[in-house]
Parts: C-alpha cells; sequence; structure tokens
C-alpha cells in the first residue's frame, strides 16, 4: 500500500531533518527568549552560508554555547573563545563566533529594559505573525521592510551579524512570518 507525504514547502523536501525542522518549527511562533536568541545567533551563522549547513550543526552549537544561555556567553573569556575556534562541530568563523558572545550581552541589556527579549523583538509585528499568502518558494522575499526596520534597530543596539537578510531569515525561523506556501500542509497548522 503506498504511503501518502505531506504537501511541503519544495525547499526543505532535501532529508528527514529539513522535514522535520520544516514540520515543528519554521514559521510556528515562538515566545521563549533562549530560543529566540538560538535563532537569532543561528541565523547570523549562515551569513554566506546554506541554512542546511547550520541547522546540521545545530546541536553541537548548542552543547559548544551552553545551549545558548546568554549569561554564561556573556561571560566567555578569551580561553573559551579559542576552544570554541578549536571546536570541529560548528563553524570557525572567528568574527561569526565573536558575535554570539557580543551578542549574548546587548541581548541581556534588551531583557534588562523591556523585560523579556520576546516582548522586544515581537513588537517589530505587532506581537502578532505576519499571514503571507505565496503560491511558491519564488515569490518569497529575502528581506521586507519590516525585516530592514528591525535590522537598523538591532544593529543600532550593537548586534552583529544583524542584517535585513538575516533578520528576515530569523523571522521566519520563529513564527513571527508565516512563509508556508498556499499549498503546504503546516500553513494552517
Amino acid at each position: 500500500m503506498p504511503t501518502t507525504e505531506k504537501k511541503r514547502c519544495e525547499w526543505c523536501n532535501r532529508d528527514q531533518l529539513y522535514k522535520d525542522y520544516h514540520d515543528h518549527e519554521w514559521g510556528v511562533p515562538n515566545h521563549d527568549d533562549r530560543g529566540l536568541f538560538e535563532m537569532l545567533c543561528l541565523a547570523g551563522a549562515q551569513a554566506g552560508l546554506s541554512w542546511y549547513t547550520i541547522l546540521s550543526r545545530r546541536e553541537n552549537y548548542r552543547k559548544a554555547f551552553d545551549h545558548f544561555d546568554a549569561r554564561k556567553m556573556a561571560k566567555y573569556n578569551d580561553k573559551k573563545l579559542e576552544q570554541l575556534l578549536l571546536d570541529p562541530g560548528i563553524i570557525r568563523n572567528k568574527l561569526k563566533v565573536n558575535s554570539f558572545i557580543h551578542n549574548a550581552k546587548v541581548f541581556l541589556e534588551v531583557q534588562k529594559e523591556f523585560g523579556t527579549f520576546d516582548k522586544y523583538i515581537w513588537s517589530f509585528v505587532d506581537q502578532q505573525p505576519i499571514q503571507n499568502h505565496f503560491k511558491s518558494i519564488a515569490e518569497v522575499p529575502a528581506k521586507t521592510d519590516i525585516s530592514d526596520a528591525m535590522s537598523k534597530a538591532l544593529l543600532k543596539r550593537g548586534f552583529k551579524f544583524a542584517g535585513s537578510t538575516i533578520c528576515y531569515a530569523f523571522m521566519q525561523t520563529v513564527g513571527m512570518v508565516n512563509d508556508h506556501l498556499e499549498d503546504c500542509w503546516r500553513r494552517k497548522a
């Protein structure tokens, strides 16, 4: 008896890792500060690389960066930085690794100012996901006016690797925008 595969967004049919990420996480509203910080870091790590490259190393990143505990990361010293730059499980780009540590400090400042990072970051979409209605992956933008505004605000606060394209990828990942294609089963879920 043939099995019926769910209709998914065309970008995620590479393998089970992508399918699981698509089915359970991408486009699902995330309001957990640690989860938001993790995805902001990983979106920045993606710069110049494929998302698959980062996603396939995600568990290594979690282990290397104390599960993205910003309080711990903000205290990393030169010795810890050296260890990270020798870790074969992550992308050992010094600028990106340094940005994780730097961004942890800025992230904590935002939490202190707003109570939660969630409250701050979701304000860019008025606390509600944007529901896009795309029929093909070709219609999905790489950035928008909102991601431009988010990027400008994050960079002004001192975040690194927070350009508009990175911000839009982050928004997709944490469900600030629903870019599941019209015929994708996950769109309405």
